[in-house]
Formats: structure tokens, sequence, C-alpha cells
């Protein structure tokens, strides 16, 4: 039996033979090589200085209860400057220097928020490097899942492709579940993985196999 695609009509096997004569799929979003450093800079030669007198009153405000939204921003945008020094030694770590610093900046709020007296400077800087070594780890995971699954996904074009040359015909799900070792339901969550990925880039405007912005839904048996 053929899998078909209530959306198109497309049998799996016919999807595995246009898979073959595809180079366009699952590429992951490469980082873009704006500067995002510098424009940060110099959106902050705008930002007033934060002197040490208006920066102890915020704290004061913060610790007693009585800061307002006001209070935050200011402390956010007066610390936003140390913040980006530390944020640029995370730099090479496999993520990108715009995500760092808003990071880092969702990790001031977070110091300002749990302020209670001390050295706010030793525990904002915490606070910003905890965060940081957590997207850092967060993306490595996510980068190696997504990497095992570029593999899969290249290694079922391949056979796919070499089948269909010794066949003469686009192979069955079945025939690809033995010689790749795997189950036809792991064969087919790849297919699935694809079909998510040219999904989204139908949705962005750009043509996938089916055209049209339409994405495969709902397998079923015939």
């Amino acid at each position: 039996m053929s899998v078909r695609n209530e959306n198109n009509g497309q049998t799996l096997e016919e999807f595995v033979q246009e898979l073959a004569q595809n180079d366009d799929i699952y590429e992951p979003e490469k980082m873009t090589g704006d500067d995002f450093f510098k424009m940060y800079l110099d959106e902050l030669k705008d930002v007033p200085k934060l002197g040490l007198e208006e920066e102890k009153e915020i704290l004061d405000r913060i610790q007693n209860g009585t800061a307002g939204k006001s209070d935050t921003q200011r402390l956010t945008e007066g610390k936003l400057s140390a913040a980006l020094e530390i944020a640029r030694t995370f730099e090479n770590q496999g993520v990108h220097i715009n995500d760092l610093v808003q990071e880092a900046s969702v990790a001031i709020l977070m110091a300002a928020a749990e302020y209670d007296g001390g050295d706010f400077d030793g525990q904002m800087e915490k606070k910003i490097r905890e965060s940081l070594e957590a997207l850092i780890e967060e993306q490595k995971r996510e980068k190696t899942i997504e990497e095992d699954m570029r593999a899969r996904v290249n290694v079922l074009k391949d056979i796919s492709a070499a089948m269909a040359k010794e066949l003469d015909r686009a192979p069955t799900v079945p025939e690809l579940a033995q010689k790749m070792k795997m189950t036809e339901d792991e064969i087919h969550d790849i297919m699935k993985e694809m079909l998510n990925a040219m999904s989204v880039k139908s949705a962005e405007g750009q043509a996938g196999f089916y055209g049209g912005g339409q994405s495969p839904s709902g397998n079923q048996e015939e």
C-alpha cells in the first residue's frame, strides 16, 4: 500500500522521488554578519550616564519596594554598557551577539527584581553570566538535535536517489526502511520533519515542493 497525502494526492513514494531531486531543504538559519555590538554602542551614546547618586536612589527605591517602571528602565539603560561588555566575552560560542545582548538586558531586569541590598553590580554580572551560559547551552542542545536530523535527512536523500537509479523507480517506504535499517515510522518521522521545514518556507513566501504555500498534513493509508 502507498501512503498518500490528503492535500494534493501525492504518495510518499512520489515525495521520495521528488526529494532526491531537491537540494533546498532543511537548511538551518545562518547568522548575519551585522555588527550589532557597534549598533548598540551607537544607540547608547544618546542615553544619559547613570550617576552614582541617581543609581543609589533607584536601588534604595527598589529595595524598599517603592520603585516604579521608570526606575527599572533607567537602571537597565544605565547598566547596558557594562552588560554589552560582558555579553561580548561570550561571542563565538554559537549565539549571535544580538541574542546575547537581549538576554543580558533581561538579566539586568532580573537582578533588579531580586535586589535586596549589597553590591548590585556584582549581583548583576553574576546574573548576566548565568543567563548567557544557560542560553549558550540551550543553543548547543538545539544545534545537536538539528544537525542529527539534517544528517538523517541527507542519508535518506542519498539512499533514495541511489535506490531510484537501481530500481528505475522511486523506492517505497518499506524498502527505504529495510535499506536504512529503520522502522517505517522512523522514515515517516524524517519525512514529517522535512515537510514541516518546507511548510515554514512556504509560509514565508518561498516555494516548497508543493507550491502555492500549501504544506502536507494528515497522511493516511489507502
